[in-house]
């Protein structure tokens, strides 16, 4: 990587911490300041950096522009996959993934649980399910603004599902299934999708699968990381591998 270019890099990381002078540009990247001032026109030129009347500098519009565009690029099933089967693996029940479209819950993925006895049963992978009554549902609808039909869970419901960070149902689509689900966030905070672990009743107990729910939490909070998203903090390194990223220096 050539000198400017690494500079011009580690000059918009700093930018990340919030608007710096040119006197402080220069510190950040060890430079004179004539030498940050080109730079910082530079990126001014192209939109990635923004001055101030101040005369202090911030990131332009032209980042947030692109790293928009990445995330909407990112296939959330993709970044997802690793996590959901480490965590099928662990917990030995079900594992789905799903988003909220239309009103719906849309599943995306899903690993069987051990006592999935039968290979022949379908998959709940692309079918839509009304988001009421099902815990995944009423996470996914507790991470937007809760304005949906009647029969839907009501506000104070999903205000103490967002509180929580996890909802729990123990008669998934009418079937004696217990579920936990917990939601993945994106760049805004907003539930993008939502992970959930099931098993029939008359194997794992409410109780036993509640003992879950740290588990799931972790597993969360982990696919919110790697997709780029903005999660509160509740991972464990040893269940999961997830942490947070290490904010650069500035020295």
């Amino acid at each position: 990587m050539s000198q400017s270019v690494d500079r011009a890099l580690t000059l918009l990381g700093s930018l990340g911490d919030g608007p710096v002078t040119l006197e402080q540009a220069a510190t950040s990247i060890g430079v004179h300041k004539s030498t940050a001032l080109r730079l910082l026109r530079t990126l001014e030129e192209h939109g990635f950096v923004h001055r101030l009347s101040d005369r202090r500098y911030r990131l332009g519009g032209r980042v947030l522009s692109l790293a928009q565009r990445a995330l909407q690029e990112i296939d959330v099933r993709q970044v997802a996959a690793p996590y959901l089967a480490a965590l099928n693996e662990r917990c030995g029940c079900t594992v789905r993934l799903a988003v909220l479209q239309d009103d719906e819950v849309l599943y995306l993925d899903e690993l069987a649980g051990r006592w999935s006895t039968d290979p022949g049963r379908p998959t709940l992978i692309g079918r839509r399910a009304p988001a009421a009554g099902t815990a995944i549902g009423r996470v996914l609808l507790a991470g937007q603004a809760p304005n949906g039909p009647a029969d839907e869970p009501t506000p104070d419901d999903l205000a103490a599902v967002r509180r929580r960070g996890w909802a729990a149902e123990s008669a998934e689509h009418r079937d004696a299934v217990t579920c936990v689900a917990a939601p993945v966030a994106g760049s805004d905070g907003r539930a993008v999708a939502a992970c959930a672990i099931s098993a029939p009743a008359d194997r794992v107990s409410p109780a036993e699968l509640l003992r879950l729910v740290p588990e799931l939490l972790c597993t969360a909070e982990a696919v919110s990381l790697a997709y780029g998203g903005s999660p509160t903090p509740r991972w464990c390194e040893n269940r999961c591998g997830a942490r947070p990223a290490a904010r650069a220096s500035r020295t």
